[in-house]
């Protein structure tokens, strides 16, 4: 068994508030879960912060590859947000 994860920083320039980036997270986490057989959630310390936010994105499967693959799809399909630029990005695998 394999499991990815995938840990993206991203940084959102037209939110003034909590509301809006929450709102702009909601987003990004729903069309990724209604796209993919994923886990997402939002993570990290900047939880709090109305500019910044970090999502954990989680798939499992008995191959790498395949693996690797749906990840590298959900880090495009969060590239296709023009209210979120992605300022980090980390693969692991366990």
């Amino acid at each position: 068994m394999v499991v990815g994860i995938l840990t993206v920083g991203l940084y959102f320039s037209q939110s003034g508030s909590l509301k809006g980036k929450r709102r702009i997270l909601q987003s990004i986490k729903m069309r990724i879960k209604n796209k993919f057989n994923v886990a997402v959630a939002e993570v990290g310390e900047d939880r709090d912060l109305w500019q910044k936010g970090t999502l954990g994105i989680v798939a499992v499967s008995e191959d790498q590859p395949f693996v690797n693959a749906v990840l590298d799809q959900v880090t495009n399909t969060i590239l296709s947000f023009p209210e979120a630029e992605m300022i980090h990005r980390e693969l692991r695998f366990a």
